[in-house]
């Protein structure tokens, strides 16, 4: 089979073009911590107890990427990156999540705003925490945080039971936060809209 130049060469322009958009969203850094390259979020190798699982695409289409971690007892966290699409609304960007866990039977046990940061300019985490299993005097559950730095959406989920694992709970989601405060660029300032 013959094919024209024309059409060898539209094919490797549309080769090059595929493969720039299936490009790796996170860099080598130091230490074994992965970064991400288009907001500057530092996953690093552990956080604490934690040890990073796995780092990639959550929702190509949403520009949404993810780093997850996991500790021996059996808590998991997970970090999702994803550049702020119109107005920030977390209950609107966490609703799917919502939806999922409504729907294998988590029941709503809390809804707040944490902060965290400078007391003159903390950062405010909107947080959701659902109660997906009970198991003699452990309760587990899963919590959904987030926040908006800069043009960047931080979505944190935390899998834990209470209370044996509250204390993780708190140092992961800290952990995650004062990382995105520290390397999302432009996390001082308002996204724009």
């Amino acid at each position: 089979m013959k094919y024209g130049i024309g059409f060898l060469a539209v094919l490797c322009i549309a080769g090059a073009a595929y493969a720039q958009d299936n490009a790796d969203p996170f860099a080598d850094g130091a230490d074994g911590a992965k970064v991400h390259t288009a907001s500057g979020f530092v996953c690093p190798q552990q956080v604490g107890h934690f040890e990073r699982d796995a780092v990639g695409e959550r929702d190509p289409e949403a520009g949404a990427d993810f780093c997850a971690y996991s500790a021996l007892d059996g808590v998991y966290g997970t970090v999702t990156l994803e550049p702020l699409h119109g107005a920030y609304d977390p209950k609107a960007i966490l609703a799917p999540d919502f939806v999922v866990q409504e729907g294998t039977g988590g029941r709503m046990i809390d809804e707040s705003t944490r902060s965290i940061g400078a007391k003159d300019a903390p950062l405010s985490i909107y947080t959701r925490t659902y109660e997906t299993a009970k198991l003699e005097s452990l309760h587990y559950r899963t919590l959904f945080a987030s926040a908006l730095l800069g043009a960047w959406t931080v979505q944190v989920t935390i899998e834990y039971a209470d209370p044996r694992d509250n204390d993780a709970e708190t140092e992961f989601l800290n952990a995650a936060y004062r990382d995105a405060m520290a390397n999302i660029a432009g996390s001082g300032q308002p996204a724009p809209h």
